[in-house]
C-alpha cells in the first residue's frame, strides 16, 4: 500500500486587516502596526463631554500642535502591549536580583547615619516625583490624539509607578521594612524648603491642559534635569562600602530613562519637523519649563552638595538638557517665538 502525501498551499484572501492594508498595502504587517495604526476613534461619538462641551471626547484641538498624521508619532521601540510587558518583565527580574543582593549584603543598613539621612533627604522623595509623573502621563494618554502617542504614554504611566515602587523598596531595605524612612521622605517632600520648588513645578504641570506641552515638560525637560541631577549629580554624596551598592540599585531607573528617551525624542523631533509653527511652540515650551525646573531644583542642589558644588551639578544637568534640545532642533527660542507660543497655547485652551 502506497501513501501519497500531497501539500496544497492556500493563498489567503488578504494579508492583514483592512485599515492596515489601506495605509501600508495588502502585505503582512508587524504586531506593532496591527496594534497601533488607525485605532483612534474618530466618528460616531454619542455625546459631548459634559465637563468640556467645547471638545469631542477625542479631539485634536486639545493641543496647539498641528499634525497632518498623528500616527507619524510612532514609537521607535515598536512597543505594543505584548512587547512592552515582555521587556519590562525582563528588566524587573534584573532589578529584583540587584535588590536581593543588596538585601543579602545588607548594604543600605550598613550606611553611616549621615549617608542614610542624605538618602532620605535627597533621593527617597523622588518616589513622589514619580507619582506626579504618573499623573501627568495619564493626562497625556487621556487627552492626546492617536494610538501611536497615547498607548506609549499609557505604558509610561505604569513605568512611573514601577519606579516609585523601586525607590520605596530602597527605603524599606534601609530601615528594615519598618517604613520610617518613607514617612520621613514624605515629610521632606511636603515640608522641606529644598523640595518645595520641585513640588510647585510638579503641581504647575498638573494644571497644564495641552497634552503635548505636558509631555514635553515632564518627559523631556523635567526628567532630564531631575535624573541628571539627583541620580547622577548626587553620587558623590554617598560614601563608604554601601555607595557602590546604591549606585548599582540606581542603574535600573537610569537605564529606563535612557530607553524611554528614545520614544520622547522621536515624538518631539517628528513634531518639530512637521512645521515651523510646531517647532516654535516646542521651543517656547522648552525654554519656559527649562527655566522653571532649573529654578525649582537649585535649592535642592545647594542643600545636598553645598552652594558651589550644587550650582556646578545643576549646570551639568542643564548642559545635558541643552545638548538634548539642540539634537532635536529645539534650542533656545527667540523672544518673539515665546510670545507666539503663549498666544497659541492660550488660544488652544480657550477653544
Amino acid at each position: 500500500m502506497t501513501v501519497e502525501i500531497r501539500v496544497q498551499s492556500v493563498k489567503p484572501l488578504r494579508q492583514t486587516f483592512g485599515h492596515i492594508a489601506r495605509r501600508f498595502g495588502d502585505k503582512p504587517a508587524t504586531r506593532y502596526q496591527e496594534g497601533t495604526y488607525d485605532l483612534q476613534s474618530e466618528v460616531n461619538f454619542h455625546y459631548k463631554p459634559l465637563w468640556d462641551p467645547a471638545h469631542d471626547i477625542y479631539d485634536k484641538r486639545r493641543t496647539a500642535v498641528v499634525m497632518a498624521d498623528w500616527y507619524a508619532l510612532k514609537d521607535p521601540r515598536q512597543y505594543y502591549y505584548g512587547a512592552w510587558t515582555i521587556a519590562r518583565a525582563r528588566q524587573q527580574e534584573a532589578a529584583d536580583r540587584q535588590l536581593e543582593l543588596a538585601q543579602q549584603r545588607d548594604w543600605l543598613r550598613q550606611m553611616a547615619p549621615e549617608g542614610q539621612q542624605q538618602l532620605v533627604q535627597a533621593l527617597l522623595p523622588l518616589r513622589h516625583y514619580e507619582w506626579g509623573a504618573n499623573t501627568n502621563l495619564c493626562a497625556v494618554a487621556a487627552y492626546g490624539y492617536g494610538t501611536a502617542l497615547t498607548q506609549a504614554a499609557a505604558m509610561a504611566t505604569m513605568d512611573r509607578l514601577g519606579l516609585a515602587q523601586h525607590l520605596s523598596r530602597l527605603g524599606l531595605l534601609m530601615d528594615g521594612n519598618t517604613g520610617t524612612s518613607l514617612a520621613q521622605a514624605k515629610q521632606q517632600w511636603l515640608e522641606a524648603g529644598a523640595w518645595q520648588g520641585a513640588r510647585a513645578a510638579m503641581e504647575a504641570m498638573f494644571v497644564t491642559r495641552d497634552p503635548m506641552e505636558l509631555l514635553l515638560a515632564q518627559a523631556l525637560v523635567a526628567d532630564t534635569l531631575v535624573y541628571a541631577l539627583c541620580l547622577r549629580g548626587f553620587e558623590g554624596v554617598w560614601s563608604g562600602p554601601a555607595a557602590t551598592g546604591l549606585t548599582m540599585l540606581l542603574d535600573h531607573p537610569l537605564r529606563w530613562h535612557e530607553e524611554t528617551s528614545r520614544w520622547v525624542d522621536g515624538v518631539m523631533k517628528t513634531v518639530a519637523t512637521e512645521s515651523d509653527a510646531n517647532r516654535a511652540l516646542l521651543q517656547g515650551w522648552a525654554a519656559q519649563w527649562r527655566a522653571t525646573w532649573r529654578q525649582a531644583l537649585a535649592p535642592l542642589a545647594a542643600r545636598v552638595l553645598g552652594d558651589a558644588a550644587g550650582a556646578t551639578a545643576l549646570d551639568l544637568a542643564d548642559a545635558a538638557l541643552a545638548t538634548r534640545l539642540a539634537r532635536l532642533g529645539l534650542g533656545a527660542a527667540p523672544a518673539q517665538n515665546r510670545a507666539d507660543t503663549a498666544t497659541a497655547t492660550n488660544a488652544a485652551n480657550a477653544t
